[in-house]
C-alpha cells in the first residue's frame, strides 16, 4: 500500500478578470466546484474568492495531476455557469492558473488565507495578490502573458 497526500492552493480568475461572480451567488459556485472535486475523489478544504477570481485548497489523489484537476474544474464549472441565470455575465475562465503544493502543517494557514479574501482585497488588487503569490513561489513573471486572455 502506498501512502500519499498532495495539498494544493489553486488560484484562477474569470476571463479578463471581469467581475462576473456575484457575491450573493458565490456559494452556489463553490458548492458546484466542491461536487466536481468530490466526484473525482479529491478532498476540498476551502473554496473562496472574489467576483473576479477564486481560490481552492484541495488534496488530490496520486492518480490525478494538478493540471487535470484544474482543467476539469474550469471546464465543468464554466459550462454550468454559462447556463445558470444567477451568473448572467460570466463569459469563461482566464487562461492561466496558479497552483502550489503545501504540507499538511500549512493547512490551517492556507484555509485562513482563503477565508479572509474579502478583507484582504480591501487593500490589495487581484493582480497584486496573484503576482505576489507567483513570485513568492519562485516563479519569474513573464509580462508578455501575465493576466492576458486572447480574444
Amino acid at each position: 500500500m502506498s501512502y500519499t497526500e498532495s495539498f494544493y492552493h489553486i488560484v484562477f480568475r474569470t476571463y479578463r478578470s471581469e467581475k462576473t461572480i456575484p457575491v450573493e451567488h458565490e456559494r452556489e459556485l463553490y458548492a458546484y466546484i466542491y461536487g466536481i472535486a468530490r466526484n473525482i475523489h479529491c478532498q476540498t478544504y476551502r473554496i473562496g474568492g472574489m467576483p473576479d477570481h477564486i481560490h481552492i485548497f484541495v488534496s488530490l489523489p496520486s492518480t490525478l495531476s494538478l493540471a487535470s484537476f484544474v482543467q476539469r474544474v474550469k471546464t465543468y464549472s464554466s459550462k454550468w455557469l454559462k447556463t445558470n441565470r444567477d451568473f448572467p455575465d460570466f463569459r469563461g475562465w482566464g487562461h492561466e492558473y496558479a497552483g502550489f503544493s503545501y504540507s499538511f502543517r500549512d493547512k490551517d494557514m492556507v484555509v485562513g488565507y482563503i477565508m479572509r479574501q474579502k478583507e484582504h482585497h480591501k487593500t490589495i488588487s487581484f493582480a497584486e495578490e496573484y503576482r505576489a503569490f507567483v513570485e513568492e513561489n519562485g516563479i519569474i513573471v513573464d509580462e508578455r502573458y501575465f493576466l492576458r486572455d486572447s480574444e
